[in-house]
């Protein structure tokens, strides 16, 4: 009879095979590789422009203000990318402007970071103005290697392989399926209970976005950079369709824990903490792209901030400062919603609600491997009308989504919430004691400090770096068992096909 087990010595190759395969690594500094390398080397404007630009970047590396929402690229030092950038190219077209646009893309990336970067620093006017000035000038001279610069642009995995390597990931993932099995079958008993029946910890309070659109640009949109074959949306359109649709959000709610609001730097000291305000309801909101029947489809993110995920046993591991639930809407050609899908900040808990106007892809998928964590859908929703919207139920404690519904026409008020900016947070503001000026809520690693979980001592061998931290946008590693990225956008594609008649 054939082995059927894992051996350890296997199971370690298996693993050393899987990191010489992983996908890219930026290096940590992009100035050591080609063309960057070379420029340095140079005794005109343009040696002159990346050497100032390289000095900044190593006091913002000093002084950990990196921001980490879009990658650096190698070689491109005034460059990033995410992942839909460097993974949407149109089937046709002309790849020289394809190529164009990709870059011009990861120029408005950098561009949009740097901003950030440089507002945490708290360099002068004349400072930044210089900057610019100088990155503009190396951008100009470096257009003509836009292919080479996209050849090399490439998003780094959320997944540390070296854990899975120590971790003996081929082995140990087999009882973390199990949980997985046993998380997954909880939820479904949980969808299968008729909701009167579903307790009530303490008492269920609504939130329902105010009236109104957001102004300048949000999060996500970039619309000076469109990529081909890419329909433009503008900034007021954008706000528009975030506030069309905002959900309700209706949460059981036991203590200030359980209640939605907005971050603040707190804190008397020089070294003050993120929390939540409860006072001020918002939800933090951006724009997204991904792909569905090979066409991009705009998508609308929602962010709900709690001050903790409060522990209801000493078993708790998932318990900690501060718990916030991403809320995302897929839509189609006409801004009519296809497929809802949600995690916690952490990237942790992954649910896909469908609508009508889509078809889930049959099984098995030949990119997933046999015990990989695949797309869990515990309800199909029905698409709201132009007068409804979506209602999800928040349970106390632990801020798990417990059922989503679509409101009534004539539902009752609740407490209003705004819509704010998702990009307010890479650069919020701090105390005067603690010296005034921002600082970003996400670390250069992209993870809110302060939100460690107890359970990135269990899950390291998944390869999660600090399993249940939260996160910033473009670090959600979604799936504990194979490889799955919330901005990933060929996630839908992967999972659903437009239902007959859809756009």
């Amino acid at each position: 009879m054939p082995q059927r087990s894992v051996s350890l010595r296997t199971a370690f190759v298996v693993s050393l095979l899987a990191v010489a395969l992983a996908g890219c690594a930026t290096p940590v500094d992009p100035y050591s590789a080609t063309p960057a390398r070379e420029l340095l080397t140079r005794t005109d404007d343009i040696g002159d422009c990346m050497r100032k630009l390289r000095t900044f970047d190593a006091f913002v590396d000093a002084a950990a203000l990196r921001d980490a929402e879009a990658a650096r690229v190698a070689g491109f030092p005034f460059l990033r990318v995410d992942r839909f950038t460097a993974e949407w190219v149109p089937a046709t077209g002309d790849k020289v402007a394809i190529d164009q646009a990709r870059f011009d893309r990861m120029v408005a990336l950098d561009g949009s970071a740097r901003y950030f970067e440089e507002a945490n620093a708290g360099i002068t006017p004349d400072e930044r103005i210089a900057l610019a000035e100088c990155r503009e000038r190396i951008v100009k001279s470096m257009r003509p290697l836009a292919e080479s610069a996209v050849a090399v642009a490439c998003v780094p995995d959320g997944y540390d392989e070296t854990l899975r390597v120590v971790g003996l990931y081929p082995i140990t993932k087999v009882p973390f399926s199990w949980g997985l099995a046993s998380w997954q079958r909880g939820v479904r008993d949980l969808y299968a209970t008729p909701f009167p029946e579903v307790p009530v910890a303490g008492r269920r309070v609504r939130y329902t976005p105010e009236a109104g659109a957001g102004t300048g640009e949000p999060a996500g949109l970039l619309g000076s950079a469109p990529l081909p074959k890419v329909p433009a949306v503008s900034s007021a359109r954008a706000w528009q369709l975030l506030q069309q649709h905002a959900p309700v959000l209706i949460v059981d709610t036991v203590d200030a824990n359980d209640q939605v609001g907005t971050l603040r730097w707190q804190g008397s000291g020089p070294l003050p903490r993120v929390g939540v305000d409860v006072g001020e309801p918002v939800a933090y909101a951006r724009v997204a792209r991904t792909v569905i029947n090979n066409t991009p489809s705009l998508q609308l993110v929602y962010t709900f901030w709690f001050p903790a995920h409060r522990a209801t046993n000493p078993l708790d591991i998932a318990a900690g400062r501060l718990d916030a639930i991403v809320w995302r809407v897929t839509l189609d050609a006409a801004g009519r919603p296809l497929v809802y899908d949600s995690i916690h900040a952490c990237g942790c808990y992954h649910l896909f609600f469908p609508t009508e106007r889509v078809r889930e892809r049959p099984g098995p998928l030949e990119h997933e491997a046999a015990l990989d964590e695949t797309m869990f859908s515990p309800q199909v929703v029905r698409s709201p009308g132009i007068d409804e919207r979506i209602i999800i139920y928040v349970a106390a404690h632990d801020h798990g989504i417990q059922r989503v519904a679509v409101d009534l026409p004539k539902a009752p008020p609740g407490i209003s919430y705004r819509l704010l900016d998702e990009n307010a947070l890479r650069a919020l503001r701090l105390p005067p004691s603690a010296g005034g000026g921002t600082r970003s809520v996400y670390d250069p690693d992209g993870l809110v400090p302060g939100s460690e979980r107890p359970e990135r001592f269990v899950y390291w061998p998944m390869g999660i770096p600090s399993s249940g931290q939260m996160r910033q946008w473009g670090h959600h590693a979604t799936a504990l068992i194979g490889r799955r990225h919330f901005d990933d956008p060929r996630l839908f594609d992967r999972y659903f096909t437009l239902a007959p008649g859809a756009d």
